[in-house]
């Protein structure tokens, strides 16, 4: 292994805190904005039931590796892969890619995440009316896509705010804001999920969410089901990229990798299971659409919260929450990005913010316009510049990069299986048993490799390059 100078490493203060701060890079509009309309898109129960699966089979034992590596090496992904590999391999090519990859996810993530903001400014202003048709709610979806200097102001508001906690460090600021912001949105949920109970189509949502339906087959394609479960795995739990490794480089050696990688894993699970209890018995309600798409929140949410008693409150409540969400993952993306160029150039923290930030905010342009001033641009003949940012991130880096993370950490002519499974089983908690060896080392990476071309067959698929 290459000797790298030792240096300085900031601490998480707490357990909660890397707990929080790792739930926190998961959870986000992952989980309450594309976990329920794919949900609503790919089938009702079998599609969660499908996703529960994977992230058992595949998000555990991933997560489990991209925190050792980060522990192990005590640096960023872009120096961890490094520190660790073998003399004269490659494998620190992939801490390029996890830096471009965190880049890529905040270009488009970012958007969204102001919108979130647009909303909840819309909300506390009263836009949504009660007695408001159903088409003009689902109209100020529409304006708000076709206003580029809004989407720039609160674009730039959640750039900013990311940037900001970032620079004043790891534990005097990201820590203790994300412990913050993530009890308050679980307590918010909390609130909005017992609130759903109550709601007359209380039953008919949670049939169509929870219980699995196979006549869906009848309509849909299993491996397009299958597909986008695990595209919707892999972007949840923000896997493939460095994003999980960097928190890893932050903690001691008191508790074994595979127990928190469940724990940080049943949290994530948790609020986007809980996401759909607020949004679908709302839905079968108030009669709006569960497969509605990307704009199954903006277009039909405000619908069921001007139908609602103290339905402005509700959802300026809902919105807030979604902000806190969006928040969480921007804060621990953007600390992966700064740990990178940090390791990469040696410069302060605060200069790499600042420039990060304006660069951020130039990247993030090409998705505002794209439903604009860019509306008339397709690529490969049918996607905006969203979907394409979302193609290359959730269908390409994200399970290419989980399958390097896996043969990193399980192959010879990588960090090797055993220093992997010693890393992870350092300290109180469960622990990695010596029969997963071989799910480890020959099932997973099959597994990997079979998922990659089952999510690249979704996506040609779902947007007609092929038929069956």
């Amino acid at each position: 292994m290459e000797e790298l100078k030792p240096i300085k490493r900031e601490r998480l203060g707490s357990r909660l805190g890397f707990i929080l701060l790792s739930a926190g890079c998961a959870i986000g509009v992952g989980n309450i904005w594309k976990f329920p309309y794919m949900v609503g898109s790919y089938g009702g129960g079998l599609f969660v039931l499908l996703y529960l699966v994977i992230l058992l089979l595949l998000g555990i034992p991933i997560l489990t590796m991209e925190f050792a590596v980060g522990r192990a090496g005590q640096l960023s992904p872009l120096k961890s892969f490094r520190a660790l590999e073998p003399k004269n391999t490659k494998w620190h090519i992939h801490g390029y890619a996890s830096l471009i990859g965190s880049t890529l996810l905040m270009m488009f993530y970012t958007v969204v995440s102001g919108w979130m903001l647009i909303y909840l400014y819309k909300m506390i202003k009263g836009d949504f009316q009660s007695g408001m048709t159903a088409e003009v709610v689902s109209g100020q979806f529409g304006e708000m896509l076709s206003n580029p200097l809004q989407q720039i102001l609160f674009t730039g508001i959640i750039i900013l705010l990311g940037f900001l906690v970032c620079g004043f460090g790891v534990q005097n600021s990201l820590e203790k804001i994300t412990k913050f912001i993530m009890l308050a949105m679980l307590a918010m949920m909390v609130v909005l999920v017992i609130n759903g109970f109550f709601l007359d189509g209380a039953g008919e949502g949670l049939k169509f969410y929870l219980v699995p339906n196979f006549e869906v087959l009848e309509s849909q394609n299993f491996m397009v089901i299958l597909g986008a479960a695990m595209t919707q795995a892999f972007f949840t739990l923000s896997i493939g990229i460095g994003s999980m490794a960097i928190f890893g480089s932050y903690i001691g050696k008191d508790r074994s990798l595979m127990g928190e990688a469940v724990t940080v894993t049943s949290l994530d699970t948790f609020v986007a299971l809980m996401a759909g209890l607020i949004i679908f018995p709302a839905c079968m309600t108030y009669g709006v659409e569960v497969n509605k798409g990307p704009s199954l929140i903006f277009e039909a949410l405000p619908n069921v919260f001007i139908n609602m008693p103290a339905g402005r409150i509700w959802g300026s409540i809902f919105f807030m929450f979604m902000c806190f969400a969006a928040l969480s993952t921007v804060f621990a993306v953007f600390e992966n990005i700064v740990a990178c160029l940090q390791d990469l150039t040696g410069k302060k923290r605060w200069k790499i913010c600042l420039v990060s930030g304006f660069a951020m905010m130039a990247l993030s342009l090409p998705c505002i316009f794209g439903f604009n001033l860019l509306k008339e641009v397709n690529l490969f003949g049918k996607l905006d510049i969203l979907s394409m940012e979302d193609f290359l991130v959730s269908n390409v880096l994200l399970p290419i990069g989980s399958l390097i993370f896996v043969l990193f950490c399980t192959t010879k002519k990588g960090w090797g299986y055993d220093n992997f499974v010693n890393e992870a089983n350092q300290g109180k908690g469960f622990k990695i048993k010596k029969w997963m060896r071989v799910y480890f080392k020959y099932i997973l990476p099959v597994l990997m490799v079979i998922f990659i071309i089952v999510s690249v067959f979704m996506f040609l698929y779902d947007n007609g390059f092929i038929t069956l």
